[in-house]
């Protein structure tokens, strides 16, 4: 047993949380481990998935919240999808596409994404473009577009001049990325580099989404950021059609974001920035020294560094199966089986991750319990409960509302820290936390939201039917006492200090952040010759933990596999369906494969399967690398070097 020294405090405790429970339970928790406990290393699962959405607005715009919605999926004369499998990964969204490709008015459809999927075939079917970047070369790829668009004089200047700073440095960084640099890095053809650029700076309306194929890769927040750039350049930001989706991998992420559930402080405050700190402190009536924000909140993959280090002994996961999810699994495995790190698993299903728990707390699921969700365009909507939760099962708010009575948890004066006791008055106790600031719920009530289904914050008694799109005006949320974050250098992940923040003066201008491409951290060796990315099926969702028990779905998708290209597929002796073994220096799976359309050198696995019961290892992530980008903090899934051999 290693020695840890004898004390006990706040920050020997961490919480790992979800981005599918409720808004009203992920506040909850928040004032818990900030206002109760006083620890900073709180964090969620969409650190894997939505991090750098929020980072890239936060760079951008100076706070997170969605620009764009999806009626502009309806409005937009051209769609550019960058790293969104969005056939795969949100197949109800794309049906909406599929009716405006299929239409009498189809727009362009650019995608961005190393393999030929169904999104591709369907943009290069209708006469849009499909590049295909070798993985690790977005920000290559995205800053030759903003060259084409500068150098071929489709910026809006006046919108420029009038509501963004950084362009000289936008266009200085960029002006070495020519459509024949930047086909030589990404491997592209360089006329579907200027037509891509041509559809963006000559289309009237253009829309963007953005996923993991950027978020999961290298330079992710960079690379999000360039996307954020194109859109300001040509001043399409707030109107219909025009503008950009940094999209959510999960269904309640937002709310994770928003509550402080994810370690930010709740309604998007800035963790450094003194009154925002004092606000919440009256709010709380709790010193501001209990809350944590000394230093940036802890972020997932420091979270698990701790546990594995041994300061960090009791840790805290809800509603989440980091065995199955999180990079380099051996490394997880061996922090879940410390015997000294106390683990607790709350979770409707006995996981892999809370098989491998000292303590599980069975949870009710969405329909056995009450409370909000907001999706990735900021609407909020009411899940009423429908039925009671089988055996011992409690609602997540339950369970925190029972652990901080025992805890007892208090204010300043002595009266309960947590003075709500059901999702209607947790959700009030969120509203007044959220006023004023730019996710303001103050206007909405379960009663609204019950009779007239999902409204889009920002809702106040001013604007009682939400808002769909910000930043129609072309002011942003950039002001110094008004900003999530002060920002930060996009290639260290440096923070700007806040004197330099306000030396800067934006007045409500966006940020268009320049970044140049740099190698990615792992790349192909003679020892391992293959690239590997990692990616979804339509069939399974996130770790299988629902739809690996759906027979229909699990008969769709029983099984992993690793799609290689067919010259590899020659090079390497092996035919649809044979099984191989796929090593990274990390670890091992053994799949069958599949003869597809990638890159050749680039493999692709799905990331979804985790202990199956046989003797061979299936989940992708025994291969992944721990790493991550230096500003979202999102590990790197789509980049590690491997090496195939036939079984």
């Amino acid at each position: 047993m290693r020695h840890r020294g004898d004390e006990v405090g706040p920050l020997s405790h961490g919480f790992y949380t979800s981005g599918q429970l409720f808004l009203e339970e992920y506040y909850t928790l928040g004032v818990i481990g900030k206002a109760g406990l006083g620890t900073p290393h709180m964090d969620g699962n969409t650190r894997l998935c939505t991090a750098t959405a929020a980072a890239a607005m936060k760079e951008s715009f100076g706070s997170d919240g969605q620009p764009g919605c999806y009626a502009d999926v309806e409005a937009c004369d051209a769609l550019f999808l960058f790293g969104h499998n969005m056939a795969e990964t949100q197949t109800v969204l794309w049906s909406r596409v599929l009716d405006r490709v299929e239409g009498p008015d189809t727009p362009v459809l650019v995608a961005v994404d190393p393999r030929r999927t169904e999104v591709a075939r369907t943009a290069v079917r209708t006469g849009g473009v499909h590049l295909a970047p070798l993985p690790g070369t977005n920000v290559a790829l995205v800053n030759g577009l903003l060259h084409e668009v500068i150098a071929r004089g489709w910026v809006d200047r006046d919108y420029v001049d009038a509501h963004t700073t950084g362009f000289d440095e936008l266009a200085a960084t960029v002006e070495p990325y020519t459509p024949e640099h930047v086909a030589e890095v990404c491997g592209v053809d360089v006329a579907d580099v200027r037509r891509a650029a041509e559809v963006f700076g000559t289309s009237d309306r253009v829309l963007s989404t953005v996923l993991q194929g950027f978020y999961q890769s290298h330079q992710a927040t960079a690379a999000a950021c360039q996307v954020n750039n194109l859109h300001l350049l040509r001043g399409m930001i707030g109107g219909p059609g025009g503008g950009v989706l940094q999209m959510n991998g999960q269904p309640t992420a937002r709310n994770t974001r928003e509550s402080g559930a994810n370690g930010d402080l709740p309604g998007f405050r800035n963790w450094d920035n003194p009154d925002h700190v004092a606000e919440l402190a009256a709010l709380w009536n709790v010193d501001p020294m209990t809350i944590p924000h000394w230093a940036p909140p802890t972020h997932a993959m420091q979270l698990w560094r701790y546990a594995e280090q041994g300061s960090v002994r009791l840790l805290w996961i809800s509603a989440t199966n980091p065995a199955v999810s999180l990079p380099d699994l051996a490394r997880v495995r061996r922090v879940l089986g410390d015997e000294d790190l106390l683990v607790v698993v709350q979770d409707g299903f006995l996981t892999e991750t809370a098989r491998l728990a000292d303590v599980v707390l069975p949870a009710a699921m969405w329909g056995e319990k009450q409370g909000t969700f907001t999706n990735a365009t900021r609407v909020v909507h009411l899940s009423d409960q429908a039925v009671d939760p089988p055996g011992e099962a409690r609602s997540d708010l339950d369970i925190f509302l029972d652990y901080a009575r025992r805890m007892d948890f208090r204010d300043r004066d002595g009266a309960p820290l947590i003075h709500w006791n059901d999702p209607e008055s947790a959700f009030r106790a969120w509203q007044e936390c959220s006023r004023g600031r730019p996710c303001d719920y103050t206007g909405l009530s379960y009663e609204d939201l019950r009779a007239r289904g999902g409204i889009p914050w920002p809702v106040t008694e001013d604007r009682p039917d939400g808002t769909e799109r910000l930043y129609t005006d072309g002011v942003f949320r950039t002001d110094p006492d008004d900003c999530e974050d002060y920002g930060h250098d996009l290639l260290t992940g440096g923070q700007v200090a806040p004197e330099a923040y306000r030396a800067a003066n934006p007045a409500g201008r966006a940020f268009l952040k320049a970044a140049a491409h740099t190698p990615p951290p792992e790349r192909p060796s003679d020892d391992y010759p293959f690239l590997a990315t990692t990616g979804r099926t339509v069939h399974q969702f996130h770790t299988r933990t629902k739809t690996g028990r759906s027979p229909r779905l699990d008969r769709a998708a029983p099984r992993p596999w690793v799609e290689v290209s067919a010259e590899d597929a020659a090079r390497l002796d092996v035919a649809e369906g044979d099984v191989v073994r796929v090593e990274s220096p990390r670890g091992a799976v053994v799949v069958p494969v599949r003869v597809g359309t990638v890159w050749a050198g680039v493999v692709f696995l799905p990331f979804h399967y985790g202990d199956l019961g046989g003797d061979d290892p299936t989940a992708a992530n025994e291969l992944t690398v721990t790493e991550w980008d230096p500003v979202s903090k999102q590990p790197m899934f789509k980049l590690a070097a491997v090496r195939i051999t036939k079984e």
